[in-house]
């Protein structure tokens, strides 16, 4: 499997009090920590070359986690700085450690799904970006994709229409040299990375059938919470 950037910069100010002492990534789901959820569905998918976009109490993140040599695995660390760069930026910053072509996953996202079919379907079609993509109708968050008959048509974050009714599903295969047009931006968001891809009919959709679980909302994580508990029992 391709590296794979995780985004765990943001301060998650969404979650009030949890997040005042520890970064998201490391709240505790069920018992343990989320990164340790999301790192086992991930290994277990094939991943094994990580590297994690910090910066809010990242030395906490970087400590926890260390090289991942525990874990059987590969994880390094690409730090924003005395500024946060955003999520476009951070990953900018990272392209060094990814290669010419690399996933993105956000921090704070678990999601069941068969990662090798999307990654195959990222390489064969040979497209700048490749989206998952989720019927959403904004049943778990507003819709943001306009995707017809197998493409996707539409990507804006913020820009909603009627024709919107699949979501951006939380992980995206890029090539890097998406990334060197923005070389000159130093804080840029992911989001205007896609929406920019979209425009040029360079942004390509797959569509996933499960639904996605994230922690970035305190029904979020009752939603996972509630999940584990049900795939446990």
């Amino acid at each position: 499997m391709l590296p794979l950037a995780i985004l765990v910069g943001g301060y998650g100010t969404r979650l009030g009090s949890l997040t005042k002492e520890v970064p998201k990534c490391l709240i505790e789901i069920n018992g343990r920590p989320f990164v340790d959820w999301q790192l086992d569905l991930l290994v277990a998918n094939g991943f094994s070359n990580f590297v994690f976009c910090v910066s809010y109490k990242s030395k906490m993140i970087q400590d926890y986690l260390g090289d991942g040599a525990n874990r059987g695995i590969s994880i390094q660390f690409s730090t924003d700085g005395s500024t946060q760069l955003g999520t476009g930026g951070a990953i900018q910053k990272a392209l060094s450690k990814l290669g010419d072509n690399f996933g993105v996953i956000y921090g704070d996202s678990y999601l069941p799904i068969n990662y090798l079919a999307v990654e195959q379907d990222f390489l064969l079609s040979k497209a700048k970006a490749l989206m998952t993509v989720y019927q959403n109708n904004n049943q778990f968050d507003a819709s943001n994709v306009e995707f017809v008959e197998g493409k996707l048509v539409k990507y804006a974050k913020n820009g909603q229409n009627e024709n919107m009714r699949h979501i951006d599903y939380g992980i995206t295969f890029f090539q890097a040299e998406v990334f060197y047009s923005w070389k000159n931006q130093l804080n840029f968001d992911l989001s205007s990375v896609c929406s920019q891809l979209s425009v040029n009919g360079q942004l390509y959709g797959f569509e996933v059938f499960e639904r996605f679980y994230e922690i970035g909302s305190v029904k979020g994580i009752r939603d996972f919470s509630t999940y584990l508990r049900k795939a446990t029992q």
